[in-house]
């Protein structure tokens, strides 16, 4: 790749005069030797994968083997259908597609790691939403996906996307900066304005911590992915209006991956911290593994 970091992205974008997607199209093309028909080929694959697992979320059985988590998606859809949903209509389908995605996960369900399985909902909660939202077609989507992915292996190689070295922060927050940037593109935001959308949602996700009760990939990790699509909107509105990331994304991804260093043991995907040692969590434990 001819970029490592996001500042890069964004001169390579400025000085050729072309969009975050079209260049990550070009990279992996030459990354890989493959024509840029078969890398858009394979990622239109992935982008059914996700439009089918906010399918299945909404209307089938997502409740997962030990009966934790399940059909919560399909709750918020019949509420939003019959009130006026408090976060808007626009924020609260994001937010339920986003749930359904990753209840189709905890139930073992088929998603795309985005850029993990425990942060899986928040890309398809975007894109899905705003496609139905806009009338794009599919391949606008996809466009979407290789800016997704652009910024995704920036923080990749810069940072964590897994939760297990950096806390939740590095999942969830990852995934938010992705979509960010990515919805922000589509909605016509330039290199730069894409970095600022990064960059401020980013920022919003420093520091949270990774404590799935029981160990399982459920609670709060569900939750979370309805939470970070509304943060991933919420980003992009604000780099679309002007405003900009005081602290340039790059910064904070490298402040991302110092945060992950410094945080204990106990708050990386082990269970012995945060939510998991609360008395309902360990209770849970107990209920399904015998031991608290």
């Amino acid at each position: 790749m001819r970029f490592q970091t996001i500042e890069e992205l964004v001169t390579l974008g400025e000085q050729e005069n072309k969009s975050i997607a079209d260049l990550m199209i070009e990279e992996q093309s030459t990354e890989t030797g493959r024509s840029t028909t078969e890398e858009f080929s394979q990622m239109t694959d992935l982008y059914h994968v996700m439009k089918d697992a906010v399918h299945k979320g909404l209307t089938e059985d997502t409740t997962s083997k030990n009966g934790l988590t399940g059909k919560d998606a399909q709750r918020v859809r019949h509420y939003t259908a019959s009130h006026d949903p408090i976060a808007g209509e626009h924020a609260a389908k994001a937010m339920t597609y986003a749930l359904a995605v990753s209840e189709v996960n905890a139930s073992m369900g088929k998603i795309v790691a985005t850029p993990t399985a425990g942060s899986c909902g928040v890309i398809p909660g975007v894109f899905v939403s705003a496609q139905e939202r806009h009338q794009w077609p599919d391949e606008k989507m996809v466009y979407g996906l290789f800016c997704a992915g652009a910024l995704g292996y920036v923080i990749a190689n810069n940072s964590f996307v897994s939760g297990a070295e950096g806390g939740c922060q590095a999942e969830i927050g990852s995934a938010v900066g992705m979509a960010a940037g990515a919805i922000a593109e589509l909605n016509g935001a330039s290199p730069r304005e894409v970095s600022h959308a990064v960059g401020m949602s980013l920022k919003n996700m420093l520091g949270l911590i990774c404590d799935p009760v029981a160990g399982l990939v459920e609670v709060p990790c569900i939750v979370r992915n309805g939470f970070g699509a509304v943060t991933a909107l919420t980003a992009a509105d604000m780099a679309r209006a002007g405003m900009k990331s005081v602290i340039p994304a790059d910064e904070v991804i490298t402040t991302m991956f110092d945060i992950g260093n410094a945080m204990s043991s106990d708050y990386k995907e082990t269970a012995r911290g945060g939510l998991a040692q609360t008395p309902t969590g360990k209770g849970i434990m107990e209920n399904i593994f015998g031991r608290g």
